[in-house]
C-alpha cells in the first residue's frame, strides 16, 4: 500500500471512529483490505486499496464506512474476560442496586458488546439476582457495538460448546441449548433480556433518554487518541446516574481529576454524588 493511501485511511478511520492508526499498523490495515477485497472479488469498487479508498470518500449512504468499520475492527472478547468486573457487578453493584432504586428499572449499558458474550454474562447475573424478586424488577440490558455483523452474531446467540462449557454449571444448563454443528446457543428468553444496536461511540451526542445505573466500556479507548478518550469518558458521566459504576479494560485509566468519578478499585470507577 502507497504511503499516502494509508495516511488517507488513517485519516478517515479516525475521522468517522475515533480509532488510531499509527505507520505500525499499516501491515493490519493491508491484511485486513486484502481479505475484504477477497471475498467481495469481482466488485469493481472493492478492486484495488485505491479503488475502495475512492468507494469510501465519494459514498453518500454509508454503506462504504461500514465495510471499513468491519474490516478494521478488532472483535477479539470470551466469556467472562476479566471475571472480576462480574464478580464485583454481582457481588456489590446489584445488591447496591436493589438498594437503591425506586422503580425498579436496573439500567445497564454494555458499550462495546463485540459477539455478545459479555453482555449474556450481564444477563445472567442480572437474572439471577433479581429473577424471583417479583415482576417490578425491569433488567433488559442495553448492547451496542459499531459492527453489523457482530451484533448478529450477539442476536443469535450461538457459541461454540468449547466455549460455553467454561461457564459455571448451573448457567449451562439454565441458559444454554444444544444447536447444530457443535454450537449452543443462548436460550430466548435470555436473548429477550438482551438489546442489540449499532451504535459509534464518538457520536457527539448520545441518543438516550435516561442515565444508566451502570455502563461497561472495557478494552475499547486504548484505540483512541487522548481527546476522544477525555470526550468519551465525560459523556459516559453525563450518561450515569449519580453514584452510577463505569467498567473499563484493565489496561485502560481515566483521569479522575478531570471528570466526575471517584475510583473503586482497579479499571472500575464510580460517579460521585448518590443514587435518587
Amino acid at each position: 500500500m502507497k504511503q499516502s493511501t494509508f495516511q488517507q485511511f488513517s485519516a478517515l478511520v479516525q475521522q468517522n471512529f475515533g480509532i488510531q492508526l499509527p505507520p505500525a499498523k499499516q501491515a493490519l490495515l493491508e491484511s485486513r483490505l486484502f481479505k475484504l477485497m477477497n471475498d467481495n472479488s469481482g466488485r469493481p469498487e472493492l478492486a484495488s486499496e485505491e479503488a475502495f479508498l475512492d468507494y469510501v470518500k465519494r459514498d453518500t449512504t454509508g454503506k462504504a464506512l461500514a465495510m471499513l468499520a468491519e474490516a478494521i475492527t478488532t472483535h477479539h472478547t470470551f466469556f467472562m474476560r476479566e471475571a472480576d468486573h462480574f464478580t464485583f457487578y454481582g457481588q456489590q453493584v446489584l445488591p447496591y442496586l436493589e438498594s437503591t432504586i425506586g422503580d425498579g428499572d436496573v439500567r445497564t449499558w454494555c458499550a462495546a458488546s463485540s459477539t455478545g458474550e459479555e453482555a449474556y454474562i450481564l444477563a445472567m447475573l442480572l437474572e439471577d439476582y433479581f429473577g424471583l424478586k417479583g415482576p417490578q424488577w425491569e433488567t433488559t440490558l442495553l448492547a451496542t457495538d459499531l459492527s453489523r455483523d457482530v451484533l448478529e452474531k450477539g442476536k443469535n446467540g450461538l457459541y461454540p460448546r468449547e466455549s460455553v462449557q467454561t461457564l459455571p454449571s448451573h448457567w449451562q444448563t439454565r441458559y444454554f441449548q444444544p444447536a447444530a454443528n457443535g454450537y449452543c446457543q443462548v436460550v430466548d428468553s435470555l436473548r429477550r433480556k438482551v438489546l442489540f444496536r449499532q451504535f459509534n461511540l464518538i457520536n457527539p451526542t448520545f441518543p438516550f433518554k435516561r442515565p444508566f445505573h451502570v455502563i461497561f466500556c472495557r478494552n475499547v479507548m486504548i484505540y483512541f487518541d487522548g481527546p476522544t478518550r477525555a470526550a468519551l469518558v465525560q459523556r459516559f458521566a453525563d450518561f450515569l446516574e449519580p453514584g452510577g459504576f463505569l467498567f473499563i479494560g484493565h489496561s485502560e485509566v481515566i483521569d479522575r481529576q478531570a471528570h466526575d468519578f471517584e475510583y473503586v478499585m482497579p479499571s472500575i470507577y464510580r460517579k460521585k454524588g448518590a443514587f435518587t
